[in-house]
């Protein structure tokens, strides 16, 4: 018995923090996980230029809601979901994800949660649990599963070497080269075969 554990962003969403920078003007905003591989680092940062520039949870939420899904992914996700249980295993927050989660058909999702004082300003963050990523491939796989991991960026590294099997979707270049043990797929088609090849593998 298999579950498929996908990361969200950059495999079914656009990046949400690349739309807002793009909606505000503010570059920094663009940098993720493929740039910067401490997280911690990487949100508190985030959450500086938010404060010094006033914007609220408000702000980002209505950038969200413009959002759709990646061209396709929909598609993808029902196909995997005939396959095998589908978990989305991600960084994002609960405060963000919800439209985005609609627009996909209401997978099981694993998150993160925003910390958002009375005046909707972002003061912080509270992670489901420390490498939740890691640790939802190895519980699964606890349960007598076999755990197909996809991912695009340095957070999802630890899910893909847990999983039984790890494919990168669309990664950046230096991921790819730090981590040639995982397939790379640049499609849905070719994420399609990796998932089949790791199916009749196990």
């Amino acid at each position: 018995m298999f579950v498929i554990c996908s990361d969200m962003e950059g495999v079914f969403t656009p990046e949400i923090w690349i739309a807002v920078s793009k909606k505000t003007g503010i570059e920094k905003l663009s940098l993720t996980t493929r740039d910067i591989s401490d997280y911690d680092q990487l949100m508190k940062m985030r959450i500086g230029i938010l404060e010094a520039n006033g914007l609220k949870l408000k702000d980002i939420q209505d950038v969200i809601a413009g959002m759709e899904p990646l061209a396709g992914a929909r598609e993808f996700l029902d196909w995997m979901r005939r396959k095998a249980p589908v978990i989305v295993v991600s960084d994002t927050f609960s405060q963000f994800a919800d439209p985005l989660m609609e627009k996909l058909g209401r997978p099981a999702l694993f998150c993160n949660t925003l910390v958002v004082d009375g005046n909707d300003r972002v003061t912080g963050y509270t992670l489901r649990m420390k490498d939740g990523k890691r640790h939802t491939a190895a519980a699964l796989k606890g349960l007598n599963f076999k755990v197909i991991g996809i991912g695009d960026s340095y957070n999802d590294v630890t899910m893909l070497k847990e999983a039984d099997s790890g494919i990168l979707f669309r990664p950046p270049e230096n991921v790819i080269r730090e981590f040639p043990q995982f397939p790379v797929t640049t499609d849905y088609e070719t994420a399609k075969a990796e998932i089949e090849k790791a199916m009749r593998k196990a």
